[in-house]
């Protein structure tokens, strides 16, 4: 048997094209014998990371077994140019291009296809990534072509009858490629008479491999076989079809859509000999293509990034001649006081990984830089001199941060978060995650968290003992985000700048959804399938072959009788976890030293915010560092734009200036906030649980909101109500070992943070920063080898400092059993403070911090209805929009009350608002609706935006009279034309004679105008659901009232579950419960069996439901499935008949409220207390009484609390109707009710 290699092959990074996952095509290589294999996707190298580093990790285990490493090829299959890659006329034929596999010999053969993949996208990129010939020919260097498949240059030309051509693109890429040129030979012949698949290709390729060899042997160029994989085994032909079907949005039984010959499968030695058994030198051909290639490793060491220092300071120069390279030898192979040094093979191989001494002067240059900087920030904050514990950190950290490489990244982010607060104006976050351990990054402005003041440690983020990259995330305010990644690319360059890709791929319930659609499986169907995947599998992944096993409905689907259904399954078990796109990383962003494309490919992708190109790295994230580029997190955190948002809306309405990145952190009102659990909108303490578990703790200083923000997560929540009983010295607060007090008296003698365990571990028994920081990782990851290697040091060193080795051994029990829920107490500590800044806030002003938060909340309805809630618990009034006090968005007033911002209201643009709000701000408020449209700019503020400003209640304050008048049309008016655009055009005839006025020599100077006014019309009001459904309509909720406040007695009282309850039904498991609303939506339906069934949204205060009625309880119920029907809806939570692992809401009753509220509320009882009785009260108590005649008995007890003594009354005359005017005045009045 002729041995061979596959070189054309496609992964699922060929998206929606190619079926094969990265592993399973190098374990069925390594099975069969293979020595090495290509993967060579369509256009990109995204998969080159994974193939690279699962090849790598196959050699170690091959080479252990003492076998031959298997070589991995790198590769593409790409697009090449018609034309010019940069020539983009669809009728020149410049879409797409000639296919050409480009193969890797070595390292410099990968940079160049680097090059050539990336120029392909960045410059070339038209329906297709294209590269052409001048790039070809200009990074040809250690790299092997292949002709490629019947898309190639060569055979279309043959297959066109064009010989001639084929000739030249032969001549071309021989002279260019040389012996690294080779023409390529496929055979795609469909056996099976019965198999749907296509038979065109393969007379073509016979066509094609005739002319080939015929030309191979006239040029004396050699032949290669290959067989197109796209997808690993024989049997996942069908799976791969319907992969096409998705990627060209077709249906299988479509008759004309694109098929493969499902040939395509990535072949065994044994069946490529099979099918080329005639030219076996094709065969043998691949196995020389691969003794070209070179092993190499496509990682590095990290590429810092040259951050530019000021020329005052000093030049690089300066350093070289001032430092030999012995000194610089001596200063970074000793410690920070220039002892311990390295030994000599030690100290030159870190030489050597940092570069060598060339980039050492750049370090050292950039050392120096940085320590400037850092001790100027160290005496700005601690004083000057430096207490020696500062001096010593700072000295430490500077010392590590040199010898690892890193000052320049330091220096890039110090500079983009300084220049982001200094010049941008954007609001930048207190630190986050083990970057506030750093005293280096407090004092250059990185972080505002003090670490020695709270026990961060350094080595938690940089460990002396390992190289690791640092990672510096940094929180921006959400609008200021992209100001400053537009700030760092102009600085560094766009070519130095790019984000990083992910890659959607198709996960369980997708792969169902995707392969139904394409086998037209109905789509109630499709739906039911998904909702029987559980959300998660106990002890197991979850999967599809896992959720089949685990649910009994599914398994049924795998076996059933009907085709369709049991295809479903079948195909898309073979497709989940295939790529199905790409993404861009929301926060993830790389900054190199070089052209980003000197080390990875990049990609492009459109940048939301402007539109335009940017560059994305071809690898994601997870992989990039390997390569040796530094990423930095630059993410958006909406907390800091409310805050920001807060701190304005004080400055607009009071005039002070909040400095919140230093208010005092002792604030009695604020941890009066906390203590009470009023925290709904305070950062991270919103949750039920946090709120009960606040009231409890009353936390009173800073250090109790560090502990409960690490504390509330699974594990270590269990041992929270032990923190609250120590606090309040309800149970004792003990040591195993007195000197542990040292660092567990903030948490009450709780292990809380992983940096206790580290300070613990040198305490006791002596060990170094770096030994404390592995211990941290192996406990927190539960490295069973790693404890078990460091325990016995541990026990060692506390017996040598006296402590009891029966006491050590217990407190290592305790913290292998605690650590791996042990938090980060460094990013526990940064969003602590900035949940204290939101409670600051919230504590000293109310009405703004509100108004921020649902500004920042405008399109999750569920978040302002929870706010809006949260307002009026708060005693601030919201109110609708308003032509004469909104601003763009919800701002507050000096009333304490949030105004709705007109922004909010559909269709009114910001331009238009800042149009209305300048014109205010310049000549005064509007006096009436006259005035309004007399002033107001046609240019920027249109008719529909004034018609959606009416809808909404925005001119309520000037008007007068309804809403509803300015969509009237005056029964006297022949034109029909409504009132808003009288006023329209009333208003532009005003603006127009007033400017003629002014500019005329007989006006006077002055612009009288003297216009009458359009007549106000005369036509009914709305009814109160009509108005409101407008103003719903407009700003997205009802805000001036709500249909349901006349039935807000019955919901109240009858009540006790909410609509968004339903959503978690576990937590009512078994309980009857009711549910009232209106209907917002129907459906009425019919199976696949022909029996009718329904659908309807019932909305209620807090949010909406969608339920399902099927058999007879859509017969009994199909009565109420109408729109604007008020509904009271009985049921019981139980699990669903067949599947008990599932619960369902089962409807058991359901009657019209306003039915309920007339004729089943039995009894209504008022409570009076004698002392509030006045004659008044009386009164106005009769008249709505008398008013709100119904069928209710009314009961009344009045009682005095002093005599206690008490007298219960019922009214024979009058029964009543639980309106809302009766409600409402009970409710006003505080005089306490009841309903049964």
């Amino acid at each position: 048997m002729q041995d061979f290699v596959h070189l054309h092959v496609h992964t699922y990074y060929s998206i929606l094209d190619g079926q094969s996952s990265v592993q399973k095509l190098v374990d069925k290589a390594v099975a069969d014998g293979m020595k090495g294999m290509a993967i060579t996707d369509h256009g990109n190298m995204f998969g080159i990371k994974e193939f690279y580093n699962y090849c790598k990790k196959i050699n170690g285990k091959l080479t252990a077994e003492g076998k031959e490493p298997f070589k991995p090829i790198f590769g593409c299959e790409m697009y090449v140019a018609r034309r010019k890659k940069e020539d983009k006329e669809k009728d020149k034929g410049d879409m797409g291009g000639n296919h050409l596999i480009v193969l890797a010999k070595n390292y410099h053969g990968y940079k160049n296809l680097i090059k050539l993949v990336s120029r392909a996208w960045v410059d070339g990129y038209y329906m297709r990534p294209r590269t052409d010939h001048a790039d070809l020919e200009k990074y040809h260097e250690d790299l092997i072509v292949c002709s490629a498949c019947i898309a190639g240059e060569v055979p279309s030309k043959i297959l066109k009858g064009d010989i001639e051509g084929a000739r030249k693109t032969i001549e071309w890429y021989h002279r260019v490629f040389g012996d690294d040129y080779y023409l390529e030979i496929q055979r795609h012949r469909v056996t099976d008479p019965h198999q749907r698949a296509n038979r065109e290709t393969y007379p073509l390729q016979v066509r094609a491999n005739k002319v080939i060899m015929e030309l191979a042997e006239e040029y004396g160029i050699k032949v290669v076989c290959t067989n197109d994989a796209h997808f690993v085994d024989e049997e996942n032909a069908e799976a791969h079809d319907h992969l096409l079907c998705l990627s060209t949005g077709k249906d299988l039984d479509d008759p004309n859509r694109m098929l493969y010959s499902k040939q395509e499968w990535f072949k065994t030695r044994e069946e490529m000999n099979a099918v080329f058994s005639d030219v076996p030198e094709a065969m043998s051909n691949t196995l020389e293509i691969l003794d070209k290639v070179e092993t190499y490793s496509i990682d590095h060491a990290p590429i810092m990034p040259f951050f530019p220092i000021p020329e005052e300071f000093g030049t690089e120069e300066d350093v070289r001649r001032k430092y030999t390279e012995k000194q610089l030898y001596d200063e970074f192979t000793t410690d920070e006081n220039g002892e311990n040094p390295l030994s000599p093979e030690e100290g030159e191989k870190k030489i050597k990984r940092l570069g060598g001494y060339e980039k050492l002067y750049r370090i050292k240059f950039e050392a120096d830089y940085l320590a400037k900087l850092a001790y100027d920030g160290a005496k700005r904050l601690y004083g000057d001199p430096l207490p020696e514990d500062v001096a010593e950190r700072v000295k430490f950290e500077l010392h590590i941060m040199k010898t690892m490489g890193f000052p320049g990244y330091f220096l890039i982010v110090q500079d983009f978060i300084n220049s982001a607060r200094d010049k941008l104006g954007v609001m930048v976050g207190p630190g986050r995650g083990s970057a506030a351990g750093s005293v280096v990054a407090y004092c250059l402005g990185i972080t505002q968290i003090d670490p020695i003041k709270y026990d961060l440690l350094f080595e938690r983020f940089l460990n002396p003992d390992r190289i690791s990259l640092p990672d510096i995330d940094v929180d921006f305010d959400d609008d200021g985000r992209g100001r400053v990644l537009n700030w760092v690319t102009e600085k560094y360059g766009q070519e130095k700048v790019a984000h990083i890709i992910t890659y959607g791929t198709m996960a369980t319930k997708l792969a169902i959804k995707d392969v139904a659609r394409v086998q037209k499986l109905p789509l109630s169907e499709s739906d039911r399938l998904c909702k029987l995947v559980p959300d998660k599998i106990p002890d197991k992944k979850l999967n599809l072959p896992n959720a089949i096993a685990y649910v009994p409905e599914l398994q049924a689907a795998e076996v059933s009788s009907d085709p369709v259904l049991r295809d479903t399954i079948k195909y898309a078990k073979m497709l989940e976890g295939n790529v199905r796109n790409t993404g861009v990383h929301a926060c993830g962003t790389i900054i190199c030293r070089d052209d980003i494309t000197d080390w990875v490919p990049v990609s492009t992708a459109d940048d939301k915010e402007t539109g335009e190109k940017m560059l994305v790295t071809q690898y994601e994230g997870s992989v990039i560092e390997d390569t040796g580029l530094i990423k930095m997190d630059f993410l958006g955190l909406r907390t800091l734009s409310i805050i920001k948002d807060a701190v304005t809306n004080v400055k607009n309405v009071h005039g002070i200036d909040v400095d919140i990145d230093n208010i005092p952190l002792d604030d009695a009102p604020t941890y009066e906030v906390f203590s009470r659990g009023d925290t709904t909108g305070l950062f991270q303490f919103e949750s039920p649980g946090m709120k009960k578990h606040l009231r409890n703790l009353k936390p009173n200083r800073f250090e109790d909101l560090i502990a409960m923000n690490a504390l509330y997560r699974p594990g270590p929540m269990e041992y929270i109500p032990n923190f609250i009983a120590r606090k309040h010295g309800l149970e004792p607060v003990t040591y195993d070992i007195a000197d542990m007090e040292e660092y567990l008296s903030d948490t009450y003698g709780i292990t809380v943070y992983q940096e206790q365990v580290m300070l613990l571990s040198r305490l006791l028994a002596d060990f170094t920063r770096g030994e404390s920081d592995a211990l941290r990782k192996a406990m927190g990851k539960k490295l069973r080898d790693k404890l078990d290697h460091m325990k016995p040091k541990f026990i060692e060193g506390c017996s040598k400092r006296g402590h009891d080795a029966k006491i050590c051994e217990k407190i290592w029990g305790d913290w292998e059993a605690f650590a791996s829920y042990a938090f980060n107490k460094s990013h526990s500590t940064c969003y602590a403070y900035i949940a204290y800044q939101t409670g600051y806030l919230k504590a000293h002003y109310p009405s703004e911090f509100m108004a921020a938060l649902l500004s920042r909340n405008l399109s999750d309805i569920k978040q302002i209805t929870l706010y809006m809630n949260e307002c009026k618990r708060m005693g601030i009034r919201v109110l609708g929009p308003d032509i004469n006090e909104s601003l763009n968005n919800f701002s507050s007033n000096k009333e304490g009350d949030v105004r709705f911002g007109l922004a909010a209201v559909k269709g009114v643009g910001e331009a238009a608002v800042e149009s209305i709000v300048a014109e205010r701000n310049k000549n005064g408020k509007f006096k009436d609706i006259y005035d309004f449209f007399e002033r107001v700019n046609y240019t920027a503020v249109n008719r529909k935006c004034l018609e959606n400003i009416a809808y909404a209640g925005g001119f309520d304050s000037i008007s007068g009279f309804h809403r509803c008048k300015f969509f009237g049309t005056d029964l006297r008016d022949s034109s029909s034309t409504t009132f808003i655009e009288q006023l329209v055009r009333y208003g532009q005839r005003f603006q127009s004679e007033k400017d003629n006025a002014q500019q005329s020599l007989f006006g006077g100077g002055e612009g009288v105008v003297d216009i009458q006014h359009p007549v106000i019309p005369a036509c009914q009001d709305w009814s109160t659901l009509e108005t409101l459904g407008k103003e719903r309509e407009m700003i997205g909720l009802y805000l001036s009232a709500h249909p349901l406040d006349d039935y807000a007695v019955i919901i109240r009282n009858m009540c006790k579950t909410q609509l968004s309850d339903l959503d978690n039904l576990e937590s009512l498991r078994g309980q009857e419960i009711a549910v009232a609303g209106m209907v917002i939506a129907t459906q009425n339906l019919v199976t696949k069996t022909g029996k009718p069934w329904g659908k309807f949204t019932l909305e209620d205060y807090n949010g909406t439901h969608e339920f399902a009625l099927f058999s007879k309880d859509y017969e009994n119920f199909r009565k109420y499935l109408f729109n604007d029907y008020f509904l009271f809806i009985r049921g019981k939570v139980q699990p669903k008949p067949y599947n008990d692992k599932e619960l369902e809401f089962k409807i058991t009753s359901m009657v019209q409220l306003s039915e309920m509220r007339d004729t089943m509320i039995k009894e209504m009882y008022i409570q009076l207390a004698i002392e509030d009785i006045t004659r008044e009260m009386i009164e106005e108590l009769t008249h709505r009484i008398k008013e709100s005649e119904g069928s209710t008995t009314l009961r009344v007890n009045v009682y005095d609390r002093d005599a206690q003594v008490s007298v219960n009354m019922f009214s024979k005359r009058h029964k009543v109707s639980l309106t809302s005017n009766l409600v409402s005045f009970l409710e006003d009045n505080e005089i306490k009710y009841t309903i049964v």
